[in-house]
């Protein structure tokens, strides 16, 4: 039986920032949008996060193709794992898939899946056709996606916002989503990321006199963190450098990728000579220096975390400097940004962020041009998508008070929601297995359970048991000990450890002289001995490793 009714799939991105993602389909054929990483709380050694693939696999017969909005890493981080998955054709801008590209060449995989498409350009499969509508962002060659399908038009705004005067490109052109909506729009998916924020979103250009009064008043060297990708502020980074006189060492090797980029594709405009090496910028005084580094969110390997904490070869940050944090924060990792501006202050630099100076904007639209959107596309159904879910149901409110749309047309879901709509009707209909793949740089993958042992490690430290017994007679052979390494100090509480001790010998004494001769049975006693006392006296629960030696 045939299934008239769309269906729309988040596997990302919907109640949470990061891991962007959505699977479409119709009728036996699918499509992806976007395929983003996100940032890991504080998983030890994990290093980002992807969506859980588990429906591409189910679903993999059907997929047509990958669809991208624009480069930012929450929406094409994910595409090299993907690609191991699906053998398909990937589409998006030249700036959005040169990005893609340097990842596939680190993942060491094949690039000639991916099809460049220009802004007002459609690519049509068998079901679907999906044009793509250029925007406003903080990253250039950023796009909405209109995917037209036998039920109708739904568009997916990606991230946007409404900018006249960007320092880059295009203004974003509204003219296809009125056109849209004079034919009929079924759905519109469109990112709450501010919708809880008045008013509308400052353009690019709102940070440069700030910016500027800050490279005329500094003293010493500027040193300025963004993210790499944030074409329109590195570009304004430049021309007041070149403006004040001064030159600019790229620090980190994504910002120097992302400057590459932009430039090979004519998308930024470095001034002549304006780009110098470290060996170059030793022989010029502070007050001609800008450092562009990389690890505004306080990445531990980032350049600029390293110059903060005197890692980073040959340089570091110290008095007289002047650190300008030109980003937001991304939700999970302000202590991590709060660590890197101490380590700063602790050094003796100046450090001023958006608190102080409009030194950021944001790229993503605010509630009155969530409102011009919905104005212009006047869709049957709205979908909130990206942002947290207080942001999605503020996005819901918004809408509902502004009388563009009837509540029941508003549709809530959340990650692996099965939403069907056709025509007439929209509702969730079932729910698809998501979650998150942990991503270890060195080992790749890292399954749940070892992310568990990990964060139990970090948080609670390790015990480790070790005994001595006669595998004959099962009598203690030494006394017990007890080593820890992050629980507690063997000096500082040496009557803890001692009653740890008292707690493995008494477990050996007590166990049937059947138990002492079996090491793994005696390793799991002890193990299960330790674990009551530990979390009955101290509340916390280490990993615990007992040690049987037979001798």
């Amino acid at each position: 039986m045939v299934n008239d009714k769309l269906q729309i799939i988040p596997l990302g991105g919907v109640g949470q920032f990061g891991l962007n993602m959505m699977l479409m389909r119709f009728d036996g054929e699918a499509i992806i949008i976007d395929a983003g990483m996100g940032f890991p709380d504080d998983e030890p050694g994990i290093n980002i996060l992807i969506p859980d693939f588990s429906i591409v696999r189910k679903y993999r017969d059907e997929i047509a193709g990958i669809f991208l909005t624009h480069g930012h890493e929450d929406h094409i981080g994910a595409v090299p794992f993907l690609l191991r998955e699906l053998q398909v054709p990937v589409y998006g801008t030249r700036l959005t898939l040169a990005r893609v590209e340097h990842k596939l060449q680190e993942h060491r995989l094949d690039s000639s899946l991916l099809h460049p498409t220009d802004a007002g350009g459609t690519v049509n499969l068998n079901v679907f056709d999906v044009e793509f509508i250029h925007v406003s962002h903080s990253l250039t060659w950023s796009t909405a996606l209109a995917v037209t399908t036998p039920v109708g038009v739904v568009i997916h705004s990606g991230d946007f916002k409404i900018d006249h005067t960007p320092v880059l490109g295009e203004p974003i052109n509204l003219r296809p989503f009125q056109t849209y909506g004079d034919a009929g729009v079924l759905a519109l998916l469109a990112d709450s990321t501010n919708a809880e924020i008045p008013g509308v979103a400052k353009s690019e250009k709102a940070v440069i006199p700030a910016l500027a009064d800050l490279f005329e008043t500094a003293t010493g060297r500027i040193i300025v963190t963004c993210f790499s990708t944030s074409t329109h502020r590195i570009q304004i980074i430049m021309d007041l450098a070149q403006e004040f006189g001064r030159k600019v060492l790229v620090l980190g090797r994504s910002m120097m990728n992302s400057i590459e980029i932009s430039e090979e594709l004519r998308h930024i405009n470095l001034p002549d000579g304006i780009l110098i090496s470290p060996a170059e910028a030793k022989h010029l005084r502070p007050d001609e220096l800008v450092f562009l580094a990389s690890g505004s969110q306080g990445e531990p390997r980032s350049a600029m975390t390293r110059l903060a904490t005197d890692q980073h070869k040959g340089l570091s940050i110290g008095p007289g400097d002047l650190i300008i944090h030109s980003a937001r924060v991304i939700p999970g990792r302000e202590r991590a940004i709060s660590r890197l501006i101490s380590h700063c202050y602790k050094r003796g630099a100046r450090v001023v962020d958006n608190s102080i100076a409009l030194v950021h904007v944001s790229g993503h639209a605010c509630q009155e041009e969530l409102k011009l959107l919905l104005e212009g596309v006047r869709p049957k159904f709205l979908v909130p998508v990206h942002g947290e879910l207080r942001q999605l149901h503020r996005h819901k409110e918004w809408a509902a008070q502004l009388g563009l749309i009837e509540p029941e047309q508003i549709i809530m879901f959340e990650n692996g929601d099965v939403l069907e709509i056709d025509s007439s009707t929209a509702r969730i209909v079932g729910q698809e297995t998501v979650g998150r793949t942990f991503i270890d740089s060195g080992l790749g993958e890292v399954d749940g359970l070892v992310v568990r042992d990990r964060r139990n490690l970090s948080y609670d430290g390790v015990v480790t048991a070790i005994v001595t017994i006669n595998p004959t007679s099962g009598e203690l052979e030494s006394q017990p000990e007890i080593v820890s390494r992050g629980f507690v100090d063997a000096e500082g509480q040496p009557d803890f450890i001692a009653s740890l001790e008292s707690v493995v010998e008494a477990t050996v004494k007590n166990a049937s002289h059947e138990s002492r001769i079996d090491a793994a049975v005696m390793q799991e006693e002890i193990r299960l001995a330790l674990k009551r006392f530990i979390k009955k006296n101290s509340g916390r629960q280490p990993m615990i490793i007992p040690v049987v030696l037979e001798i």
